[in-house]
This record gives structure tokens, sequence and C-alpha cells, in this order.
């Protein structure tokens, strides 16, 4: 797909190429290079972490939660282009964007025009047009599709940082799993009656108690709270750095069905933010070198709807926002054909209406990414997809 192909309104960082043919790196050519996937589950907002603050009919349709424009204050939109921005809590990622890493898809979607969590994801990740339409993933069969030389001298050629195997990386390719080991954290209570006991018994004990009590005080929080998900990723980028280690990985976040009180220091779509971007760091200096070679899909099962609802969240909708990010992205655009946000322009007369398919992007990472047989990637990968081709010019040379 061409760039005039895919910005039919013009809203479209300029420099894509200008040629309607698809640059296919085939299979015969090895590739040293990392993909990660993060998968969102829960539907993001995509109207609040990339506000179209530019669009005059932003600020009422979003009646209430809309994000302010850059400029207007501690809350304000992170600008991009002029006409989209960024949530605050993605500073990081805004930095990227500067740097050329980061590109912004919004009004994109998975073929699914339902509101269930359950038939969303297992769609997004069969990599059918249809909920169960695969009994494996898409990202699995993916791994029969790349070079030769990329395959060889690995054990797994994937991991899922993930408590269990996700539908996207099962099937017949190799692959493996992780998750940390972590107990719940013991009670104030508990910790106040263990130092009482060695208190009137053992002082020295005591002391250790209290000592440790402090330094893991000291330290932040842990791998059980807000930088959980930057632990996972640099869980991947450890694996991914071992002289086997897997090309591909598999990220969850979970907890993005923000149905109430979304917004502000401390919603729950500003904290899920937050920790998005603090996992994207972590992710990039686990990589080190390795990260110039590296591309992040961060992708959610759909959108949530326009309008606020009455507990000031949002509900589940359609369309949303998607991040390319890594050393290998040639970025620092937004790629939009945007429908706009008038009551007439919406889909279902609640959603913003989809006009890219995610399955163009999720190719181009595989195809023109990752050196991927594109045959196999549109016969078998994504069965059923030739409406969404491939969306080239989104990697660097």
């Amino acid at each position: 797909m061409s760039a005039s192909d895919f910005s039919r309104r013009g809203v479209l960082a300029a420099g894509l190429a200008a040629t309607a043919a698809p640059r296919f790196a085939f299979a015969s050519v090895p590739t040293d290079k990392r993909l990660v996937i993060v998968l969102l589950r829960g539907a993001m907002d995509g109207l609040s972490a990339v506000p179209a603050f530019g669009d005059r009919d932003y600020q009422a349709a979003r009646n209430g939660i809309g994000t302010p424009p850059p400029g207007a204050g501690a809350d304000a939109a992170l600008d991009l282009n002029g006409f989209f921005g960024l949530s605050p809590a993605l500073r990081g990622l805004h930095g990227r964007y500067a740097r050329g890493e980061l590109v912004v898809l919004h009004a994109i979607a998975s073929p699914y025009r339902d509101r269930s969590h359950f038939d969303g994801q297992n769609l997004l990740e069969n990599g059918s047009a249809t909920p169960f339409g695969l009994a494996d993933g898409w990202a699995n069969r993916s791994l029969a599709a790349l070079p030769e030389a990329t395959r060889s001298g690995r054990k797994d050629l994937g991991i899922a940082i993930a408590p269990s195997m996700p539908l996207m990386m099962r099937g017949a390719a190799p692959v493996t799993s992780w998750s940390p080991s972590v107990l719940p954290a013991p009670s104030a209570d508990l910790v106040a009656r263990i130092r009482s006991m060695y208190e009137a018994g053992d002082p020295a004990l005591a002391r250790a108690l209290v000592a440790a009590a402090e330094a893991n005080g000291a330290a932040g929080p842990s791998a059980r709270g807000d930088d959980a998900f930057a632990a996972l990723m640099g869980a991947a980028a450890r694996f991914m750095t071992s002289p086997d280690g897997p090309c591909l990985a598999m990220v969850e976040s979970t907890g993005w069905d923000t149905h109430a009180n979304q917004l502000g220091a401390f919603g729950v779509l500003s904290r899920n933010l937050a920790a998005l971007d603090r996992g994207i760091d972590a992710l990039a200096a686990g990589l080190g070198d390795r990260w110039r070679d590296t591309a992040v899909l961060v992708v959610t099962e759909f959108g949530r709807t326009v309008a606020m609802n009455g507990t000031r969240g949002t509900d589940h909708g359609t369309a949303g926002a998607a991040f390319l990010v890594g050393g290998a992205v040639k970025g620092g655009r937004v790629i939009a054909d945007w429908p706009g946000l008038k009551p007439g322009d919406l889909h279902a007369g609640r959603d913003l209406k989809p006009t890219a398919d995610l399955r163009s992007v999720m190719k181009a990472a595989l195809v023109e990414h990752m050196g991927a047989d594109p045959g196999l990637i549109e016969r078998v990968v994504f069965p059923d997809s030739r409406a969404a081709p491939v969306l080239s010019g989104l990697f660097r040379g």
C-alpha cells in the first residue's frame, strides 16, 4: 500500500515511499532482526493515548475527558505534528518520536467489529478474519516463514512473557514461555506482628527485619507494583540477547478495560500508559546495541467509545491507535486516514471509524523487517487478508 492510498484525507506525516508496489525482503535473505509484540489486553483508549487535538470536534466529542492541547498545562498533549499528540504519560515515547524511532498509527483496527474482549482478542491472536477462525496463532505460524539463517541454531524461535502460552504464540514452531515467580507482598499487619514477636524474643532478628523493610521501601516499586511491566520487558530483552535466544517475543499487559475513572494523574489509563512508557525504555536498555535492529509492535483488541460514559470512563469501541517503535523503525511520523469525530462520521454513531487494518502493519513487520516469505505470510499466516496489503516504508533499510 502506498502512502497516497493510506492518506486520502491528508492527515499523514510526509515521508512514506510514494510507490504503490510493496518492497519485500524475501526469505532467502538472512536477518538478525528482532520483533517484540506487546498485546494490551482490555482495549486501550486510542483517543486518550493519541489525542487528535487538531480536530475541531475533538473536545466536544470527548465531552469531559478530552486531553488539553499542547501548552495548556501539565495534563496537556505532547505535540507530534500539530494535529495529533501523545498522552503526557508517554514522555519517553515522545522523545523516541523526536529521534525517529516511533510511528503512530491511528483510526486502525483488526477486522473485528463487535465488542467482546474474548472474541476480539481471539481474532487478533489467531490472525484470521473471524473469532476462533484458526486454532493456533499468527506469530507462531510466522516463524516457519522466516529465513533459514534466522531459524537455524535456535532452540526456541519465540518466547511469550506470560503466565501461560497465549494463543498468538501457540502452534507447531518451537517456542517457550516465561513468567516471574512472585509471591504476594506481606500485609503491613503481618509484618507488624512478626516484628513484635521478634522484639520480644530475638532483638537481633527484629533489627534485621526492620532494616530489610526499610531497604525494600527505599528501593521503590517492586516487580509486583508499578514497574511490573518494565520487569517483564527487561526479561524479554535478556532472553533475546542470549547467543541462541529467540528472535520474536510477545509480552502481555493487562488492565486496559477503563470503564471508570480512566484519566487524571491517578487514573488507571494514565498509570497504564506510564507503565507502557517505562516498559519500552526497559526493553531498549536491556537490548543495548540490538535495539537498533529491533521493532516493537504495540496493539490492542479494539478501541473505546469516543464519548465519556457515566463513570468518567469509556466503553468498548472499534478503531483506536497502535504504536511501532524501535531502532529499526523509520519513525517520527503519524499515519492516519483520519475519519473525523463529528457524530455523522462515527462508526455505529459512537466509535472512531476504522480506516486501516492492523494486519497491514503486522505483515510489514514480518515481511519488511523480519524478512519473512511474503507468500507464506499471505497464504498461511494471515489467510483471507488480501484487503489488508503490506504497508511499506515503515522500517529503515
